[in-house]
C-alpha cells in the first residue's frame, strides 16, 4: 500500500489552516471537476485524489489521526525504510475508536457555497466501490458514515444557483474597434460568445444562464469572459483614445507637405505645415475607438510627428545644407 501525502495533493503546507486548506480544494474542484471536464480519465483522477485529500485534513479529528501517521512513516523513511512498514496500528476500527466518525460530511447549501455548482461529485463514487483509495479506507475506515457525503451525492436541499464560470479570452486591437465572437467550449457545450465594441483589457462579458446547472432546480449560472486586449504594434490606447508616432523626413517638416495615416477606418491624409517641429501632435476627430457603453461615440487618434533624417541621402544634398548653413550663419552673425 502506498503512503498518500494529502498536503502535497493539495499544494498546501502542513501547518496550513482551516481556510488555507478549504480555499486550495475549491481551487482543485474548479478545475478537475467531472463537469467542467466531461470523459477526461485524468482530471476525474485529479478530482478525487484532492477530494480524497480534504476528506482527510479538513477534519479535525482525521487531520490529527493523519498528521501523527505521517510523521511516523517519515521517520521511517529516514531511518532507511527497510522492511514493511507497519500498517497495521494505524489500521481503523470499524466497530469503533477511529470508525465512529467516519467523513466530514457536507450539506448541499455548503457545498453550493465552496463551489457554487450543482452539488454532485460528477462520477466519484467510481465502480464498484466508494471511490476512497486503499490508504484512506485503512486510516479512517473508508468513505462511509452517516449521509452520504462526497462519495454518494447529496439529498435533494434547497433550490440553489449553479456556479458561475469564466474563461479567459484575448481579443486584439482592431477586433476591440469592430467587435468579435468567440466559440466558447464549456464541458459538452459549445457557445458562440458576442465580444462587445470598446472592450478593454479588465472587462467582463456576462452569458447569462451559460453556467453550470443549478441545484434542486435552482438557475442555471452565468458565464464570464475576462477580457485582455493584446498590444498593438501601432496604435497605444488611451481609454477610448489611439495614440501614434509618425515619423517624418526634415524635408517635409521644413517644406510642409502630405502624409498617410492608416486607421482602423481606412486612409486618412494628414497636411502638415511647414516648419513643424518634432513632437508636434494633431487629432483625428472619431478615428479612435467606440465607448464600450455608448458604441457610437468614439475617442479620437492623436498623432504625434518624429522628424527622422533620410536613410538614403546623397552626397550633393549633403552639400547643399552646408551651404545653406554656412550662409544661415553669417545671416544671424549680421544681425
Amino acid at each position: 500500500m502506498d503512503f498518500k501525502d494529502y498536503y502535497v495533493n493539495l499544494g498546501v503546507s502542513p501547518d496550513a489552516d482551516e481556510k488555507t486548506i478549504k480555499k486550495a480544494y475549491q481551487k482543485l474542484v474548479k478545475k478537475y471537476h467531472p463537469d467542467v471536464n466531461p470523459g477526461d480519465k485524468a482530471a476525474e483522477a485529479k478530482f478525487k485524489e484532492a477530494t480524497e485529500a480534504y476528506q482527510a485534513i479538513s477534519d479535525p479529528e482525521k487531520r490529527h489521526k493523519y498528521d501523527e501517521l505521517r510523521q511516523d512513516y517519515q521517520q521511517w523513511q529516514t531511518r532507511g525504510g527497510r522492511g514493511d512498514f507497519d500498517w497495521g496500528r494505524w489500521q481503523s476500527n470499524p466497530g469503533g475508536g477511529g470508525g465512529g466518525r467516519q467523513t466530514h460530511t457536507m450539506s448541499p447549501e455548503d457545498f453550493a457555497e465552496m463551489f457554487g455548482g450543482s452539488g454532485r461529485t460528477g462520477g466519484f463514487n467510481g465502480s464498484g466501490g466508494d471511490g476512497y483509495s486503499d490508504f484512506f479506507s485503512t486510516l479512517f475506515g473508508g468513505g462511509g458514515g452517516q449521509g452520504r457525503g462526497f462519495a454518494g451525492g447529496f439529498a435533494e436541499g434547497r433550490p440553489r444557483a449553479g456556479q458561475d464560470l469564466e474563461v479567459e479570452v484575448q481579443v486584439t486591437l482592431e477586433e476591440t474597434h469592430r467587435g468579435t465572437t468567440r466559440v466558447i467550449h464549456t464541458g459538452d457545450k459549445k457557445i458562440e460568445a458576442k465580444i462587445p465594441k470598446g472592450v478593454r483589457t479588465g472587462s467582463r462579458v456576462r452569458l447569462t444562464g451559460q453556467g453550470s446547472p443549478g441545484i434542486s432546480g435552482g438557475p442555471v449560472g452565468n458565464l464570464y469572459l475576462n477580457i485582455t486586449v493584446s498590444p498593438h504594434t501601432r496604435f497605444d490606447r488611451d481609454g477610448d483614445n489611439l495614440r501614434a508616432d509618425q515619423p517624418i523626413d526634415f524635408y517635409r517638416a521644413v517644406l510642409g507637405g502630405e502624409v498617410s495615416i492608416q486607421t482602423f477606418d481606412g486612409e486618412v491624409l494628414l497636411k502638415i505645415p511647414p516648419l513643424s517641429q518634432s513632437g508636434k501632435k494633431f487629432r483625428l476627430k472619431g478615428k479612435g475607438l467606440p465607448n464600450l457603453e455608448q458604441p457610437n461615440q468614439y475617442g479620437d487618434l492623436l498623432v504625434e510627428l518624429s522628424i527622422v533624417l533620410p536613410e538614403d541621402i546623397r552626397e550633393p544634398e549633403i552639400t547643399a545644407l552646408r551651404d545653406l548653413a554656412d550662409k544661415r550663419k553669417a545671416t544671424v552673425k549680421n544681425i
